[in-house]
């Protein structure tokens, strides 16, 4: 079972052969990431995020006399921890503020990759770290995301640092370490203050926790498995100092008002926007009427299939056991966390059947502790196949470099757009195509934009400051005035427009115009440049049955 792995080898340290393919993927990424983080484009919330870290740093820079941030379009009632600190390296970089927000995003998600290697190699040894990150760094939505999300990705790694806390924490049972502490501290502090939706660890704590109290009160007797339990919280109550200390600080809002914590828990547990349709399925439906079925599938079909067939496997294994008595108490706690992270978010999505929209983005969260677990799995079947550990870390390396073979090859392709991963499953992009939403986040009306400018400088139209170019968009605006500059100034509305730039969603509408430029990718349309002059263009939006 799982829960037999080692957590470490006594005796001097050797390099392990799977700790060296763990930081070769390691490298690898931070080499790729250096090397592409400039190609991510803007989505439509990337400019006021960009907002709140300015206003935030104002707020701290004021002495708290500029207090727009905490009443800035809903945006208060996030933490504010990823805008303040890509706002900060935008002062000390040498690069503009929306590339520094994707060098830190790349940053932060490589720290997640690092600390899910630590989780992994901590509960199933070397072997299983190995296949952990390697099953995460080459899961298109996690890495798509980590380079263009200022919420979810952020959030996710917080939540791994808790993870690592509580790990941590439940192997030191009943007398945490002060590291450990400050570790649990720093992890609930970033994923309160990022999102309230931090509060989810709370169902895997109370689960791992009361898996040890009860194991503890039939062997020990009810009196001393309370008394350990006393003593164990009392020793984490630092932790929640430090956890507030540092919402407060990524997170001011929180701390204007003791409840504004729970008012933005009650906020957001009601969908607080006009409902609108999106794609699934092939079906045009509103995003407060999505079926139960609508995480599950996704994952399904925008995850590796070696990924979630290893993540679900782990669960299972994980949870099966904890349900042996015989196993170390305090590692089944952590199985039974780990398991509850990945379960319960999707299981109350499936019952309470609340407003889905954007795909998985708000479950990437989920993805670290399921490509733990996976790796427990696959270290073990590793480990019942080859008798050295040279052998089991060839095997697993040659498996997973066929198993991931696709993912990998198909980011290539159609970077940079990962986060619109399709797998084999469901018949990749092009399977996808006019059944689920794919660039939800806007991002090719960069490249779209950049494509315009080419056209326009082969022939000789360039926008000048006298004779500019009224460019009428279908998707976010603010990528192509990033992109293009003020001589290029934009509009919902055709008309007046000479040139339309048109996401390939299916709320945009294909234009009877001519085609200048497409930003294709796997054979599938992204977005469209279209010629308008001389035409008349009603909108740019497709009709909407009632």
């Amino acid at each position: 079972m799982i829960s037999d792995a080692p957590v470490r080898r006594a005796g001097p340290r050797a390099l392990h052969p799977a700790d060296i393919a763990a930081v070769v993927v390691l490298v690898v990424v931070c080499a790729v990431s250096l090397a592409t983080f400039r190609d991510f484009g803007m989505g439509w919330d990337d400019y006021a995020h960009a907002e709140y870290g300015g206003l935030l740093l104002r707020l701290y820079g004021s002495g708290f006399t500029d207090r727009r941030a905490l009443s800035f379009v809903n945006l208060y009632a996030y933490g504010g921890g990823f805008d303040m600190l890509a706002a900060l390296a935008a002062k000390v970089l040498p690069f503009p503020i929306f590339e520094t927000r994707r060098l830190v995003g790349a940053i932060i998600g490589i720290a997640g990759l690092a600390m899910t290697w630590r989780i992994a190699r901590r509960l199933g040894g070397p072997l299983a770290g190995f296949v952990g990150v390697a099953l995460l760094a080459t899961c298109p939505l996690y890495v798509g995301h980590m380079f263009i999300n200022p919420k979810d990705v952020p959030f996710a790694v917080a939540m791994l640092a808790a993870t690592l806390g509580f790990v941590r924490a439940f192997s030191e049972y009943p007398h945490p370490t002060v590291p450990t502490t400050a570790l649990l501290g720093l992890g609930l502090g970033l994923s309160f203050g990022t999102r309230v939706m931090g509060a989810l660890a709370a169902v895997p704590t109370a689960a791992a926790f009361l898996l040890i109290v009860v194991a503890e009160a039939r062997r020990q007797g009810v009196r001393p498995a309370l008394w350990r339990a006393g003593e164990f919280l009392l020793r984490l109550l630092p932790a929640v100092v430090v956890a507030y200390a540092l919402m407060a600080l990524i997170w001011p809002w929180s701390v204007v008002s003791p409840l504004n914590p729970v008012k933005a828990l009650l906020y957001f547990s009601h969908f607080f926007e006009k409902p609108w349709r999106e794609l699934f399925e092939g079906e045009l439906l509103w995003v407060v009427d999505m079926p139960r079925r609508y995480v599950p599938e996704l994952f399904a079909l925008t995850t590796p299939e070696i990924f979630w067939a290893l993540g679900i496997a782990g669960v299972v294994a994980a949870l099966a056991s904890a349900a042996h008595a015989d196993r170390p108490l305090n590692r089944r706690a952590s199985l039974v966390f780990l398991a509850v992270s990945v379960v319960f978010p999707i299981a109350f999505t499936v019952l309470t059947r609340p407003a889905m929209y954007n795909g998985l983005r708000h479950f990437v969260f989920v993805l670290p502790p399921a490509a733990v677990l996976g790796g427990l799995v696959g270290a073990l079947l590793a480990n019942r196949v080859a008798a050295s550990e040279g052998r089991r870390t060839a095997i697993a390396a040659a498996v997973l470099a066929v198993t991931l073979a696709h993912p990998v090859v198909t980011m290539i392709r159609i970077h940079p757009y990962q986060y619109t991963y399709f797998n084999a499953t469901a018949g990749g992009l092009q399977g996808a195509d006019g059944r689920y939403m794919r660039d939800y986040w806007g991002l090719s009306m960069k490249q779209a934009s950049l494509a315009l400018r080419d056209v326009l400088a082969a022939r000789g139209e360039l926008a000048t400051p006298k004779h500019k170019r009224h460019i009428a968009i279908c998707g976010p605006q603010r990528p192509v005035r990033v992109e293009l500059g003020r001589n290029y100034p934009t509009d919902w509305q055709p008309q007046g427009g000479e040139f339309a730039i048109s996401l390939n969603e299916f709320y945009c509408a294909k234009l009877d115009a001519p085609v200048l430029a497409e930003v294709v990718r796997d054979g599938v349309v992204y977005a469209r440049v279209y010629d308008i002059r001389g035409r008349t263009i009603d909108t740019l939006l497709t009709p909407m049955p009632p």
